[in-house]
């Protein structure tokens, strides 16, 4: 089936005076009036079901049945999400990249071109994870360890930089410039797609499990294993059982003497009452207008440690300002673009599997550990 089968690509006008093409989920409504009450979380893996149909891994029965997606049935069905882009940390990064190295060498030995063996998305590999700290409290430390893990490492790096020259859309990010997550938010991140004209929003899944701290910036993306991974790299969706969305209406603003750190803790210890194991989280309410980008990426960073596939907070003002706030590209942040992206309906329009009302921190911080002997003892 073509691509617009059910008639939703439409044309937009950018700031520049060029056009742009997107689906367009109200036009899709016109035949799904459901989609006009689904979760923005919800819409963006619609409109990429949407967009990647093409009647053999995703068929026109896969869009049908997540554009009636219902709060409360029974969570049977698979949806097949094509991701935008991937990313990666070195300690699965590495294998992924050998796995590809592999198949080039099958492709040539069977007397075919080695590059039609290419990721058909963008992927982007961040070493943080295995690099050691051996100088540490002067000045030079960072210079030291760098060069250290370098000349340890040298041949591993000799590989990561072919793989860079050889495959388009393999990028590396070498150590020293932050961890993955931070990288990620900070700079990987575009908001929006751009590809042969047609825009789309920022997708991916992630092999780090804490790959949910993009979600604070209206980001869909969670973490997967390395053969998940590999798919999504390859073109291929990643199948996921069609979730529960729990949303969380946030009221009024943090106390003064009550940091965003309490706020996560107190969201934390909630969510893992309300049992949200396998769903995703959705964060509404005029309180997250009263949260800053970071503050909202903390809460994110945290869905794994109350079992949410993922803590999302859908695209705001305060998300394009970030944007551009941190160096993103116009064509990738700008307001008119972003018009691509499913934005949120008045709350009261949106349905959800369950809802619940967080209270801010009133009177005392929060405070995390384990309790201490006395306690214990009584």
């Amino acid at each position: 089936m073509s691509r617009n089968g059910f008639n939703t690509l439409k044309e937009f006008r950018l700031k520049s005076g060029k056009t742009g093409r997107f689906h367009s989920l109200p036009a899709l409504a016109r035949k799904f009036p459901n989609v006009n009450r689904l979760p923005v979380s919800i819409r963006i893996v619609l409109e990429s079901v949407l967009r990647n149909m093409d009647g053999r891994k995703i068929t026109e029965a896969h869009v049908e049945q997540l554009a009636n997606w219902k709060p409360n049935d029974k969570r049977v069905d698979e949806i097949p999400f094509v991701v935008s882009r991937v990313v990666l940390q070195d300690f699965t990064g590495v294998p992924l990249l050998a796995d590809l190295a592999a198949m080039r060498g099958v492709a040539a030995k069977m007397g075919q071109n080695p590059k039609v063996i290419e990721p058909l998305v963008p992927v982007d590999l961040v070493v943080d994870h295995s690099v050691m700290i051996d100088h540490f409290r002067r000045p030079d430390a960072l210079t030291l360890n760098m060069e250290l893990e370098f000349e340890r490492n040298a041949e591993r790096y000799q590989f990561m930089k072919w793989g860079m020259q050889a495959f388009d859309t393999f990028k590396v990010v070498p150590p020293g410039i932050g961890i993955v997550h931070q990288v990620n938010l900070e700079y990987l991140a575009r908001g929006v797609h751009r590809k042969d004209g047609l825009y789309y929003p920022d997708t991916l899944v992630g092999t780090d499990s804490h790959t949910t701290m993009i979600n604070g910036i209206g980001v869909v993306g969670w973490g997967v294993g390395g053969i998940e991974a590999e798919a999504g790299m390859l073109g291929q969706p990643v199948y996921f059982l069609t979730p529960d969305v729990v949303g969380v209406h946030l009221k009024g603003k943090l106390r003064e003497g009550c940091t965003a750190t309490d706020l996560v803790l107190t969201i934390t210890e909630m969510m893992r009452r309300e049992k949200v194991v396998g769903k995703f989280v959705e964060f509404f309410g005029e309180g997250t207008r009263s949260l800053a980008v970071p503050d909202r990426a903390t809460i994110g960073n945290m869905a794994p440690e109350y079992g949410a596939t993922m803590g999302f907070f859908p695209v705001d003002e305060k998300t394009i300002d970030y944007f551009e706030g941190t160096g993103r590209t116009k064509d990738t942040s700008g307001r008119r673009s972003c018009s691509a992206c499913p934005r949120p309906a008045r709350s009261t329009t949106r349905r959800w599997s369950s809802s619940t009302w967080p209270p801010w921190p009133r009177r005392w911080p929060a405070r995390s550990g384990p309790r201490t002997a006395s306690r214990s003892a009584t």
